[in-house]
């Protein structure tokens, strides 16, 4: 079974205006509503590839209820734990040339309800891949991220994470299967930025050596990186016109894992799901996969060879 974990979700609402002036009111010229959360956008692309899977992570009140209707009328199973507080409601406003994103905290979480996710996790069984992707709401420490680790190594789940925290380091030693940190992430767990392709490899290997089984680094326009013990493949991105850049990376990563699960190489999962995530970046919301064939052409693969640290 797959199952992808959102722990703070969200509404997001996508305007587009002619102009976006201070004191005035901005009439918009499209608007769009949207489940969203980054396992979430997991759970669509994966569905839209035809793979099910179920949903789980917080909701409450009418936006709650918004996100859990959308989903199930997809077809996606939900097991999410209601709370008492509201699921928040995100803005991307989009300016002639310009994006602007208004992310806001989302709900306080109790502890009780926060037990009651741990629980959830800890029904699932082996073999059972787990996506957890996204900001933790408030009154939820990072370390939950470690007990959602230490869950999945002794469960035996395929555990994927897609998360800022740094406790993400810590993280590593369950020997997770796989993580999807962006540039400026993975330049953050190394207290630099990390300014080269080089660079960027020789950290991902550095974290291989503390676990992490498998590493996709989404490099944006640049395109995408995968490491394991066995290979180091980079790809190019394909050109468009960028729209939205708030789910490409979850598109990405869903593209990739649900590749693999339909059993086609590490260099055409690669290829894919980098087509994907651009497709979603010139998407006002998550890729409908329709164009994906014609920017996969775009896509270059390079097989790189590893040789080691300084």
């Amino acid at each position: 079974m797959i199952y992808t974990c959102t722990l703070n979700p969200a509404i997001d609402l996508f305007v587009e205006l002619e102009n976006f002036q201070p004191y005035v009111v901005n009439r918009s010229i499209t608007e769009d509503y949207q489940a969203n959360g980054k396992a979430i956008n997991i759970s669509f692309i994966l569905k839209k590839m035809g793979i099910g899977n179920t949903a789980m992570g917080f909701l409450g009140g009418f936006t709650g209820q918004f996100i859990e209707e959308v989903l199930q009328k997809k077809g996606i199973h939900t097991d999410f734990v209601r709370i008492e507080g509201t699921t928040r409601i995100n803005t991307f406003v989009r300016s002639r040339d310009k994006e602007y994103k208004i992310v806001n905290r989302g709900p306080n979480i109790t502890r009780i309800e926060e037990i009651l996710m741990i629980k959830k996790i800890n029904q699932l069984t082996a073999g059972d891949i787990l996506f957890v992707s996204g900001s933790l709401p408030r009154g939820v420490s990072d370390d939950i991220l470690i007990e959602i680790s230490r869950i999945a190594r002794e469960k035996q789940l395929r555990l994927i994470l897609d998360v800022s925290s740094t406790k993400l380091l810590d993280c590593l030693a369950y020997r997770p299967y796989l993580i999807k940190p962006n540039e400026e992430e993975l330049s953050a767990m190394f207290g630099k930025r990390l300014l080269t392709r080089e660079e960027v490899i020789e950290a991902a290997h550095q974290l291989m050596e503390r676990g992490v089984q498998n590493i996709l680094v989404s490099l944006g326009e640049k395109g995408a990186l995968f490491v394991n013990k066995d290979k180091v493949i980079m790809t190019t991105a394909p050109k468009g016109k960028v729209v939205n850049t708030a789910c490409a990376g979850d598109s990405m990563l869903a593209a990739f894992v649900g590749s693999i699960l339909l059993e086609k190489s590490i260099e055409e999962s690669l290829a894919f799901s980098t087509a994907v995530g651009s497709s979603t970046a010139f998407s006002m919301g998550l890729s409908n996969l329709l164009d994906v064939p014609e920017l996969v052409k775009q896509v270059q693969l390079q097989e790189l060879e590893y040789k080691g640290g300084n």
